[in-house]
């Protein structure tokens, strides 16, 4: 079980890094936002950082 949380947190990291990488501080403030409205259940939450990241998804393309 360790190592599967283990690989999950590692992997959490590198999409992170990616999001901020590819898109900036927004980006990571996007998928903070969406992470924590999951998180705590709350709808408003997750969904101003799925519409910031779709945003930012629309505009580099």
């Amino acid at each position: 079980m360790p190592i599967i949380a283990l690989v999950v947190a590692v992997l959490a990291i590198a999409f992170e890094q990616l999001i901020q990488w590819k898109y900036g501080p927004l980006g990571i403030v996007a998928f903070v936002l969406l992470t924590i409205g999951i998180k705590a259940k709350n709808v408003k939450l997750s969904g101003v950082g799925a519409g910031l990241l779709v945003l930012l998804l629309a505009q580099s393309g």
